[in-house]
């Protein structure tokens, strides 16, 4: 268990944080942000979910610079980073702030590639994330900040920059998936 793994775990504690300050409906007033209103609690919330997703890079970072990397880590990272943005997307479609079915989309090609996954653990292999499986996650993460913060700065001028950065999300997760099983097909292809 070393730092990098300590930093993804510590990712992963933060989202009941996260989760409570969405769905415990806090009354610590809102902040006027042209045309709508930000509660405080979901500002909130939005500032963790974007430390937690900083720490993404950090943990990698660390890992990388100090030959860190491990089996552990090529595991628990993009789990990490699947759970932290599935949360934030669920969240997002209870407060009707994002659609059901982009956020199922891009849900179900997280089970599945991680299903791979779980296949290729079975066989001795470990399958790490791709370049165009991290850009699909730091996309994700913009399209969620932007949308837990109701589309804050560009609510004052009306640009619905959240909505379209949720559908680059799901267009990239789509590709990312795609190309993620083309790539790895020879996993279940050999698998017992």
């Amino acid at each position: 268990m070393n730092i990098p793994n300590k930093i993804t775990i510590s990712r992963i504690l933060m989202i009941p944080i996260f989760m409570i300050l969405l769905s415990v409906p806090f009354n610590w007033g809102t902040l006027d942000i042209g045309e709508s209103e930000l509660p405080v609690s979901h500002l909130i919330a939005a500032i963790l979910f974007i430390v937690a997703s900083v720490t993404d890079w950090v943990d990698g970072y660390y890992a990388r610079k100090y030959n860190l990397v491990t089996n552990l880590g090529k595991f628990l990272d993009p789990l990490a980073d699947k759970l932290l943005v599935s949360a934030a997307l669920i969240s997002l479609v209870e407060l009707d702030l994002a659609a059901a079915w982009i956020v199922i989309l891009i849900i179900s090609r997280e089970f599945a590639v991680t299903g791979l996954r779980l296949v290729a653990a079975g066989e001795g292999i470990v399958l790490a994330a791709g370049q165009m499986g991290k850009l699909k996650t730091w996309i994700q993460i913009i399209a969620a900040s932007a949308l837990l913060l109701h589309n804050f700065p560009f609510s004052y001028i009306g640009f619905p920059f959240g909505t379209i950065a949720l559908y680059l999300a799901m267009i990239i997760t789509v590709v990312s998936g795609v190309e993620y099983f083309m790539k790895n097909w020879h996993v279940m292809k050999g698998s017992k």
